[in-house]
């Protein structure tokens, strides 16, 4: 199957996606937890290189090749999490779903509108 075929519309099929990908090239020997983690916190930090020294308006402004540069960065930062929480056996849009739940009790909204404030200085 041609890689640049797979078009995944859901985290599922995402997922499916990266474990086919991964096992026609045999490297679920190096797909542990530590090593995705790892390369995850990677991409993120490629992410983050995009943004370093921008001002706020600038980084809300992006050149066309920067920002498709920063989209490849997003996806790299996407898969790797995605192939993590598989290895993990991790249900992502479980744990977002409960993620939120708890986010929604720590920032209720009457106190939380417009502040940046972390939930415990509400």
């Amino acid at each position: 199957m041609d890689d640049t075929a797979v078009r995944p519309d859901s985290l599922l099929e995402l997922r499916e996606a990266l474990r086919r990908f991964a096992a026609d090239r045999d490297w679920e020997p190096f797909h542990t937890p530590k090593n995705l983690a790892m390369a995850l916190a990677g991409e993120a930090g490629e992410v983050i290189e995009h943004f370093q020294w921008l001002t706020a308006e600038q980084s809300s402004a992006l050149p066309a090749p920067v920002r498709a540069e920063v989209a490849h960065e997003l996806a790299d930062v996407l898969l790797y999490l995605v192939r993590l929480a598989d290895v993990l056996d991790i249900d992502l849009a479980d744990a977002a779903r409960a993620k939120m739940a708890i986010n929604a009790d720590r920032y209720p909204v009457a106190r939380a509108r417009g502040s940046a404030k972390k939930y415990d200085e509400l």
